[in-house]
């Protein structure tokens, strides 16, 4: 038995398929949706669909963007020099955030996965190494993420670049802020150890 009218299931439906959206979340957000003013309700409708129509891959970093290159790469006071490549968008933000990395990035837009049927081919490798061969680049620094489609990864791309010339780092990971050694896992210790820098 439908609970609600055939517009509020279908705008909870479609909600739904939004991704860390529940039905439960997905029905507060429909009854948040139609409680709004009619004009927010149209400027928040218009900006989905704005961002959806305009928004496009960054030629240079395949980053989001709405201009033919994003910011960062069309910036000059960047160090062109070295790339750090990343997995995903939010994770370029993350590394904007801390204002230290003056290099430019390249989003990859995924990670290796075989389990899940996730290739080199699937990810924006091809255009990295286009990038690569074109640009004077001294150091590829790989921030993927220390899971093991980020390790993957981040192997696979220096099997690729290291016979280039091209220095190729990896993050350091391990002991989190605030974190008590006791309840930290074998591996992150390691890597912890194995990243250790002096002071």
């Amino acid at each position: 038995m439908e609970y609600y009218s055939s517009h509020i299931n279908k705008l909870i439906e479609q909600l739904s398929h939004l991704p860390g959206i529940g039905a439960k979340s997905a029905q507060r957000l429909a009854f948040h949706i139609i409680n709004m003013p009619a004009d927010q309700v149209e400027q928040l409708t218009s900006s989905i669909t704005a961002a959806r129509k305009n928004v496009r891959y960054c030629k240079c970093c395949c980053t989001l963007t709405d201009q033919e290159i994003c910011p960062i790469c069309a910036s000059e006071k960047r160090d062109h020099s070295t790339i750090m490549v990343v997995e995903n968008p939010r994770d370029l933000a993350a590394y904007e955030k801390t204002g230290k990395f003056e290099g430019v990035y390249h989003v990859l837009h995924g990670a290796i996965s075989p389990m899940l049927g996730i290739g080199p081919d699937d990810i924006r490798l091809k255009e990295l190494m286009t990038r690569l061969s074109g640009e004077d680049v001294k150091e590829l620094i790989i921030a993927t993420n220390s899971s093991l489609e980020g390790e993957t990864t981040a192997m696979y791309i220096s099997r690729l670049v290291k016979p280039i010339g091209i220095r190729v780092s990896r993050i350091a990971s391990g002991v989190p802020v605030g974190g008590d050694l006791e309840y930290i896992d074998e591996v992150t210790l390691l890597r912890a150890l194995e990243g250790r820098v002096d002071l």
